[in-house]
């Protein structure tokens, strides 16, 4: 029996750890003030892939330059990252900055510039691939799967202990028997 629990301890520990790294991964990280967003189409391809999740830090919108990527709002539902290719100063107030930015895997600039005001940051790291759990995570089924998952998880940490004690405990028992007589 200590053999299948060592075992099972281990198992669920590596879960747990998982857990807890994917938990860091995609929600942890806003403590150290990155913001994640999935990559949703090709436009930065090879840079960052589709389904990848990116991790974006605030930037000091005066310190931007063409070739820098940015994180920024097309409007108030959509959120692209694209590279800058030129930096367009207000022709009126010049510390009012906007910025044509383009795809890397397009072949035309997009068709507007980007205030300063709807830049979020600069990509930080990606990590492929885990944008497409993310975004199941994120909206149901995926949200009840990820809280099922947990609870599982919680239940399996603690499991072992409960089986296991109640087996210890009847072997710990003192016998009640007395050279063939009960004890009363």
């Amino acid at each position: 029996m200590g053999k299948a629990k060592k075992i099972f301890n281990i198992i669920t520990s590596i879960l747990v750890a998982l857990a807890v790294v994917l938990a860091i991964a995609l929600a942890g990280v806003r403590l150290v003030g990155l913001r994640v967003f999935t990559v949703l189409s090709g436009s930065m391809e090879p840079a960052y892939h589709v389904g990848s999740l990116i991790y974006v830090r605030k930037v000091d919108y005066q310190s931007l330059r063409p070739g820098d990527v940015i994180t920024f709002m097309l409007d108030e539902d959509t959120v692209a990252t694209h590279r800058i290719v030129a930096v367009v100063p207000d022709e009126e107030d010049p510390s009012v900055l906007r910025y044509r930015t383009k795809g890397d895997a397009n072949d035309t600039e997009d068709g507007s510039l980007v205030h300063y005001k709807n830049v979020i940051g600069t990509p930080v790291f990606t990590i492929a691939k885990l944008g497409y759990l993310a975004s199941y995570i994120q909206n149901p089924p995926g949200t009840y799967v990820a809280i099922s998952v947990g609870a599982v998880l919680l239940l399996l940490m603690f499991l072992p202990d409960l089986l296991f004690e109640d087996k210890k405990e009847e072997q710990q028992k003192p016998s009640r028997r007395k050279k063939g007589k009960f004890e009363r």
